[in-house]
């Protein structure tokens, strides 16, 4: 794939397309580039932390699985409590950037929290702090892609992205299982390797990243006239088409279980030693690297919601897999790959699907909405699912996911059918970049 870079407001970029015939060549643009490294540096940084964490709070702090649903609940889900505010001030204020920034610097603060966390307690808060850092940046950077990319080639846009996210999300993985290769015992040596990348990363975000503001690129296009700042309208995010988005996104993520259990059960049935566990969220993320910008590019051609809704396909297909009593190092790869397909299928896809049905002043707020909705839910499965494996054991609390699971996909494939279709997504798009 050929990726060209340019800054260019995208209503210049479309009269300039339209003056040219297309080559068949995307281009995305170089903050979309630059916001990658960022996300890269950081989920080398964060997924370094993440892929030991299972071990290190059942094995080296001696917490019960109920204990680390509790925490592995709050990791997938506390980013709720200010993912719409995060979008919201980025909206109101027109400063995505510097609202990305301080949730970057607040995650990378709470990385030295992790030098020091002992007990549950000090382990909560850290990582409360470090999923409210996650939470405020999130809206406002897939808020300055949106801002820097045609509305045609947003699922591209996003899938580059994701796939620079997810070479961090892959290499910080590795940097955790080569750290405790060489210190069996290097946990805290892999907290302070966290810590520095993500300072980098917050550095970079500051230095390289522009500030590009949706309303100063509308006065620019409009002569240059002083737009007073609108009043923000809720009804863009909660009514029509955004509605079943929002219902879909919280079914869905009510039965999306962490990655940690089904890492757990996997061990558990094949025998790995716990060096070799950070190895299966390379796995994941190598499968989402390379099908990112395939997946992406499959949104904008057959529709969005389509492509989220086959991502659950794959969830349900990794569930599946995990709860077979198959000991075999080949089910396992499949199962990491089916579950680094469901996330290419709906991370970005559903950022993309949420700017599609809102307006420009309102896309960090839509954006926003769309993932709280989904952080909510997966720290309640999270939780819930804790109990679940605690009072019927791995295998049977997995099936029992997947059966509800495989219910579920049709119910929301009915919710969304009248987005499914290519012609239905053009029109919405069209009208909201108008």
């Amino acid at each position: 794939m050929y990726i060209s870079f340019t800054n260019k407001p995208s209503s210049e970029r479309k009269r300039e397309d339209a003056a040219r015939p297309r080559r068949g060549i995307r281009t995305v643009s170089s903050t979309v580039v630059s916001l990658g490294i960022v996300s890269l540096l950081t989920d080398i940084s964060s997924e370094s932390v993440a892929a030991i964490l299972p071990l290190y709070i059942t094995g080296v702090l001696g917490l019960s699985t109920i204990a680390f649903g509790f925490i592995d609940g709050l990791y997938q889900g506390v980013s709720a409590l200010v993912r719409i505010g995060g979008g919201y001030v980025s909206d109101r204020y027109d400063q995505p950037k510097w609202v990305a920034f301080t949730g970057y610097a607040l995650a990378a603060v709470a990385r030295v929290g992790l030098l020091f966390a002992s007990g549950f307690a000090a382990i909560t808060t850290v990582i409360t702090a470090d999923r409210i850092g996650k939470g405020i940046r999130t809206a406002p950077r897939d808020s300055l892609i949106t801002a820097t990319s045609e509305p045609s080639n947003l699922g591209t846009s996003f899938g580059v992205h994701r796939t620079l996210d997810n070479i961090g999300a892959a290499l910080g993985p590795l940097l955790a299982f080569f750290i405790l290769l060489l210190i069996p015992d290097g946990f805290h040596t892999v907290f302070v390797a966290s810590l520095a990348f993500a300072v980098i990363g917050v550095v970079i975000l500051a230095v390289v990243v522009p500030n590009v503001r949706a309303r100063t690129q509308r006065r620019s296009v409009d002569g240059g006239a002083t737009a007073p700042r609108p009043k923000f309208d809720w009804k863009v995010v909660t009514n029509g088409p955004m509605r079943r988005v929002l219902a879909a996104a919280g079914i869905l993520g009510l039965l999306t279980i962490g990655d940690g259990f089904v890492y757990l059960v996997l061990q558990s049935r094949s025998d790995f030693a716990a060096q070799w566990f950070p190895l299966m969220y390379v796995g994941t993320n190598v499968a989402f690297l390379a099908l990112a910008i395939p997946l992406g590019r499959l949104s904008d051609r057959i529709g969005r919601a389509r492509v989220f809704v086959w991502g659950h396909v794959a969830l349900l297909a990794a569930y599946v897999v995990a709860a077979l009593p198959i000991a075999d190092v080949a089910a396992t790869i499949l199962c990491l790959v089916f579950l680094g397909a469901f996330y290419a299928a709906t991370d970005g896809v559903l950022a993309a699907l949420a700017a599609q049905f809102t307006t420009p002043d309102t896309h960090g707020t839509g954006i926003a909405a769309a993932q709280t909705v989904v952080a909510v839910t997966r720290f309640i499965s999270a939780t819930a699912f804790g109990f679940l494996w605690y009072a019927v054991g791995r295998e049977p609390a997995m099936l029992v996911v997947a059966g509800v699971l495989a219910v579920a996909i049709p119910v929301v494939a009915l919710l969304l059918r009248p987005m499914l279709s290519t012609t239905s997504m053009l029109a919405t798009t069209d009208a909201a970049d108008s």
